[in-house]
Order: structure tokens, then sequence, then C-alpha cells
């Protein structure tokens, strides 16, 4: 953070009270942002990350839905066709499928689909992830799906000061963004966040710790854990972590760079480990890097099975002990 984000006024808030300020002040700078979903006005949403901007906006902006995602999701692409900046939020990501057709169909394809003369400005919000002891399809970490489709940008923040300027950027932008939001870390620390408007830039990484002996790349929940794993090995491995923010597109730069000094890496996600992002990092530093590589690119990931229920939750979410054995392994090839 530079000095003058220092000197800015701020207020202490966690993640989802960051998510909550960013549509807070986006929707008093522009009447043309709205939020719709199921149970976002009266009530405040699942999570409450729209508490209070139904009395303070209106039910023109603070739009209740029915239970359709579908139906969500194409009514947002028919308001960002016509120049609103609809930013619907699905309460789960599990639950986002009913809407995958609208979203990598029309949402993705609207700028090619028109050869540019429409664009689809919306913000597609989601929870996602496990660790909250919730049911299936409650804990789903499918972001591989979404990188996958040209025409998306995928945002995951990991801080709230992030979260406000990276939903302030993903709300301004003129393109469609699936804003996936960690709910494991909601509410598990507080940080910093300016109270006047501010952006930080889809698709730049940050090195949360600077090290020389091997780049761990991570995003979203996994960051903390993975910063913990760190700092638990200083003195034996100098780690450098590296927090993606944004997984499509990645910042291929930061990767590439970060990898050139260490020449070890290793990937920490929650999703399964098949066709995950891990492995689409690993071939970015087979290509752009290989002459510096010194060891395997060892991922450390949950398993290619469904979610599993709460009992078993813990085993599957990488955590610091996890993370440091794949580590060591990396560096001790």
């Amino acid at each position: 953070m530079s000095q003058a984000e220092q000197e800015q006024e701020t207020e202490n808030l966690t993640l989802v009270q960051s998510v909550r300020d960013g549509l807070y002040t986006e929707m008093q700078q522009d009447d043309d942002v709205l939020v719709m979903g199921e149970d976002v006005g009266k009530n405040g949403g699942v999570f409450r990350a729209t508490e209070g901007l139904y009395d303070e906006f209106g039910e023109n902006r603070v739009i209740d839905t029915p239970l359709a995602e579908s139906g969500i999701i194409g009514t947002a692409i028919g308001m960002a066709a016509y120049g609103l900046k609809p930013i619907p939020e699905i309460q789960f990501m599990g639950f986002i499928y009913p809407g995958f057709d609208q979203i990598v169909s029309h949402a993705a394809r609207m700028r090619t689909r028109s050869r540019g003369r429409f664009t689809c400005p919306m913000v597609i919000r989601a929870p996602y992830g496990g660790g909250i002891r919730a049911p299936e399809h409650h804990s789903e970490s499918t972001e591989a799906f979404f990188a996958h489709q040209p025409g998306l940008k995928v945002v995951i923040p990991s801080t709230p000061y992030d979260t406000k300027g990276l939903l302030t950027s993903a709300i301004r932008d003129p393109d469609p963004v699936m804003f996936l939001e960690p709910k494991l870390i909601y509410r598990a620390f507080r940080g910093d966040v300016p109270t006047e408007s501010y952006e930080v830039p889809i698709g730049e990484a940050a090195v949360r710790t600077e090290g020389t002996d091997i780049s761990v790349f991570t995003w979203g929940a996994m960051t903390r854990p993975t910063v913990e794993a760190a700092e638990q090995l200083e003195g034996e491995i100098d780690v450098e972590v590296v927090d993606l923010r944004t997984v499509s597109p990645l910042d291929e730069e930061t990767i590439v760079e970060s990898f050139k000094k260490t020449g070890r890496a290793a990937v920490v996600h929650e999703a399964p480990k098949t066709g995950g992002l891990g492995a689409e990092i690993s071939s970015i530093i087979q290509e752009e890097a290989l002459l510096y590589q010194e060891a395997p690119v060892e991922r450390i990931t949950g398993f290619d099975t469904p979610f599993p229920l709460y009992a078993l939750e813990d085993y599957y979410l990488p955590e610091p002990a996890r993370i440091k054995e794949g580590i060591r392994d990396a560096v001790s090839f």
C-alpha cells in the first residue's frame, strides 16, 4: 500500500463488510448500478453483504428475485445490454449451474457476437469455497470452469482492502466479471479499507511475502494458510507467496518473474487437482521459464472428489501442515 493510500480515511472492516461498502460506494456514485438476487433486498443477503442497501436505494435498484438462477443471470444480461450495470448475486457458487448457460453462452460472448457493438457490463457475485461446515452444494470451488471461458474475467480477493478495490474495478469494467468471494474468510479478520472510492486493477497479482527459495502461488481463502506456512518455515526455507487475486486473466509476468528468481514453485488451491488452475500455472512456467526450473512444480490442492461433508472438510482443504510438506518436497527434489 502506498503512502497516499495509508493517509486515506479508513474503516476497519471484515471482507464481507468490504463487499457491502464497495457496493454502497458505487451505487452512490452511479445510478446505473443495481444489485439483484435471492434475498438481497429486505433480508440483506444470506451473508448480509447487501444489508441496508434496500432501505438506502429502494426496490428499483435492490431487487429481490425468485429462486431461479438462470432467470437472474438472463435478466441481468438484458439490463447490461441496455446500458445498466447489474450486479446479480448467486447465494452459493454450487447453485450457479442453472445460470451457467446464460453466463458462458451469452454474457461472455456479447462483445464478440455483436462485433463490439454491445458489451455486457455486469458483475456476478458468488460466495464460494469450503470451510464453513455447510451442506452439499455449498462449498464448491469451480473457478476453473469460468477461467476457461473466453470473455469472462474471474476475480477472487483475499483481503478487505483488495475486496473493495477489485469490486470497484469489476463494476466499472465494460465486460462481464465473475467476482468470487471466499466465504471462509468473510468474517475471519479485519483490515483497513478507505472510505472513498478506489480501484485495485484486475489482472495484477500481489506478492504477500518475498522469498528466494520457492514461489508459492495461491488466491482467495488459501492465501492466509499459505502465508502462515511460509512464516512457520522461516529460517528453514525462504518462501515467496504470490496472491494472484485474478485467475483470469492470470498475471503471467509476475508468475514468471517470481519463478525466475526462485527456480522452484508450488501452487495452493482448494479446488480439485485434475484440470485445476495449478496445472495452467505449471504450464506457464514450463513454457516461459523452463531453463530456470530446478524442480517439478508441486500442486497442493483439494482432492478429485465432490467436496465432502463437514467430518472430512478439514482433511480436504489445504492447511499449513500440508502446505509446508509440499513446499519441502519441492525444495528437496
